[in-house]
């Protein structure tokens, strides 16, 4: 088991800069890029692990030197990997980041099949109890999917809290903004409050979404009641299309980038980015954007 002295996180209060974007239309192509290198070459807090390779999909069976590779190639950039499952190979990034001396915040996917749960659970407590976790995170946007009721998620969490008792590791649950406002009780139950901020998947202009991204920050304060905050993904994507004002592309996607980590770091706010790689499976529901959140390319390598 795992003790640790202190916790992964420490509250530092939320009274927010708000940080000024950059005029990218003032920057040529080239100057935006190097701009976007020196910004990733500086380091930043965390990032959210991107599994497959071209070709794999979820349901396939990740081996731990692919997952340690890409942890590798992560390592200089970052402190910490969030995962998003326990199963399938995703137990292994956990481990390979903190062979790598990287922290952690490790998920359990959950859904509406209970005996995947159960699996997912079970991992996820392992892990925990192996030392391999830093925070715990008791599903990902399960409620705005419509997966479970709130009630079936609560228990989930009671367990994993309860069975996690005495190890010093913060446990919460992952989903949008707005849903801590709409559910108190998942305030409650959690002792860190794991939030996604998307103002591309609220259809957003580029040159708003730094703004819009610090409100819908403002609105998990005022609803965390004083509770540790970390922002557990946002991004913006390199191509695929548009969502109303939102267009995908390589300039927009370098701003997010550049702005989110200058705001955060002004801040001292945790964060983990979305994403690592580009991931081809990911067209479904996302559409074509769904593969282009990456700040490397499919193929590994640093797409600007």
């Amino acid at each position: 088991m795992s003790y640790r002295r202190e916790s992964y996180y420490k509250y530092k209060g939320y009274s927010q800069k708000n940080t000024v974007g950059i005029d990218a239309s003032k920057l040529s192509l080239e100057a935006l890029k190097d701009l976007w290198r020196k910004t990733i070459n500086d380091g930043f807090h965390g990032i959210c692990f991107s599994m497959y390779e071209d070709g794999q999909q979820p349901g396939d069976d990740i081996s731990f030197e692919q997952v340690d590779r890409r942890v590798q190639i992560l390592k200089p950039y970052v402190e910490a990997i969030r995962s998003f499952s326990c199963v399938e190979g995703n137990e292994h990034v956990p481990v390979a980041a903190k062979k790598h001396g990287l922290n952690t915040l490790v998920g359990a996917w959950l859904g509406d099949n209970m005996e995947d749960n159960e699996k997912e659970i079970e991992g996820l407590i392992t892990l925990a109890r192996a030392g391999h976790v830093d925070v715990a995170a008791v599903g990902n946007e399960v409620l705005y999917r419509n997966d479970l009721t709130l009630e079936e998620l609560l228990v989930y969490i009671r367990r994993v809290k309860d069975a996690l008792s005495g190890l010093d590791i913060p446990v919460g649950y992952v989903d949008a903004y707005y849903e801590f406002s709409r559910h108190p009780e998942l305030v409650e139950h959690s002792d860190v409050i794991l939030t996604n901020l998307y103002p591309y998947w609220e259809g957003c202009p580029i040159e708003y979404a730094l703004g819009h991204m610090q409100a819908m920050y403002g609105q998990v304060v005022d609803a965390a009641k004083g509770k540790p905050i970390i922002i557990t993904e946002t991004g913006w994507p390199s191509e695929g299309g548009s969502l109303k004002g939102a267009v995908a592309g390589d300039r927009a996607a370098m701003k997010y980038f550049i702005d989110t980590i200058n705001w955060t770091k002004e801040n001292d706010i945790l964060i983990f980015y979305f994403s690592s790689f580009d991931e081809s499976w990911k067209v479904g529901d996302e559409g074509d954007v769904g593969a282009y959140w990456g700040l490397w390319d499919k193929s590994e390598n640093l797409k600007f």
